[in-house]
């Protein structure tokens, strides 16, 4: 391999490691924003018509998402005090698309004592675009873990 290639061969990774990075900042940055209520927040980690399909509704577009986390259902989760934890995502990059699959809890403090409570457990995969903005969620779709293979087929590499 000649200097050139090898350069060539060096950036080529360099740009992976650096998509790979970004992407895992994108995907942690959906539970500060809904957690803290930011309907522009969590709204910005999707493409203007993305799509997040969970096993509750599909939301389709920006105002869709924004409306949820505006809505009151999910304004009672944050002024009660909620957390949703991502676990560290499987990324497999495409040119300008990436897919990710991980997990998600959405913890909730327990109304008997101070300690927490885990209320959802989802399979998740994430469908990205680069956009000239970065890497967005083009679509979400999330389903519970509850031994049907809907959230099984979810996580499947394959």
């Amino acid at each position: 391999m000649n200097l050139e290639e090898r350069l060539a061969a060096v950036e080529a990774r360099l740009r992976a490691a650096e998509d790979r990075l970004a992407i895992m900042d994108l995907v942690y940055s959906y539970g500060p924003a809904v957690d803290t209520g930011s309907a522009e927040g969590t709204a910005a980690v999707f493409t203007v018509d993305g799509v997040y399909d969970v096993d509750t509704g599909l939301l389709a577009g920006a105002a869709a998402i924004s409306d949820m986390v505006n809505g009151d259902a999910h304004q009672g989760l944050v002024a009660r005090g909620c957390g949703h934890l991502m676990t560290a995502p499987q990324i497999t990059l495409d040119g300008d698309a990436a897919t990710v699959r991980s997990y998600s809890q959405l913890v909730v403090p327990r109304s008997s004592d101070r300690g927490y409570a885990v209320a959802r457990l989802t399979a998740n995969r994430w469908d990205l675009v680069r956009t000239d903005a970065g890497w967005r969620v083009a679509r979400r779709t999330a389903r519970l873990v509850d031994g049907s293979s809907r959230a099984r087929d979810l996580l499947d590499p394959r």
